[in-house]
């Protein structure tokens, strides 16, 4: 995931996204810096949506779908095109099947027993979730044991004025959802949005960087 993560380690969850939108969205996201992008699998017609996202930001991009519950749902999204298979949960038998058929894995853990047993199935990053209810005290302890270049992305809260401290715990980047994206929220709207997520987040990386030399 690491070519993927840079130089913009935001992954957009588009919940509730309607396929007649997707692409008006996909471009303002694109516009922002975005390259990763997630279509819920409880949207509307979620597979039509990731195919016109996949046919019209092309191979540059990273999409796929978000709350993937079931095994065999691994292969519609990569029937549509998608890449990526996001999960809440680390339910082995889908990580299992996303890998098999040569997606992308994130699945959601919210313990290190969790973490570990997603990895062994071939989990690609860790999504944190919800972020809500753990803390960047919890992060910086997972990060002692977990690999030094797994990537793990809080998702749930996430705001431009709050990853400061999910950043310097050791996240890589993080999964934005209603902040960024809601049902029926123009697309300029997105935009602007997505413009205040990818400059909090440069100028985050920037200090960091500053900070580390």
């Amino acid at each position: 995931m690491k070519a993927w993560l840079h130089p913009l380690p935001l992954v957009a969850i588009l919940r509730g996204l309607q396929p007649d939108e997707a692409v008006d969205i996909g471009g303002a996201l694109a516009a922002a810096g975005f390259r990763i992008l997630e279509v819920p699998l409880n949207s509307p017609d979620p597979c039509t949506s990731i195919r016109r996202l996949v046919d019209a930001l092309g191979d540059g991009y990273l999409v796929g779908a978000g709350t993937v519950l079931d095994p065999a749902r691994v292969k519609d999204v990569a029937d549509a095109g998608g890449r990526l298979i996001v999960m809440p949960h680390a339910d082995t038998a889908v990580i299992r099947a996303a890998k098999q058929a040569g997606l992308y894995c994130v699945p959601g853990v919210a313990t290190p027993t969790e973490a570990f047993a997603a990895l062994a199935a071939g989990a690609d990053a860790l999504k944190l979730f919800p972020a809500e209810q753990s803390s960047p005290a919890v992060l910086k302890a997972w990060r002692a044991v977990l690999p030094k270049d797994l990537a793990v992305l809080p998702v749930g809260g996430i705001a431009p004025d709050n990853m400061a401290p999910w950043l310097a715990a050791g996240a890589a980047g993080f999964g934005i959802g209603s902040s960024l994206y809601a049902p029926g929220r123009p697309a300029a709207d997105v935009a602007a949005r997505a413009r205040d997520f990818a400059e909090a987040w440069q100028h985050l990386h920037a200090d960091s960087q500053g900070t580390r030399a």
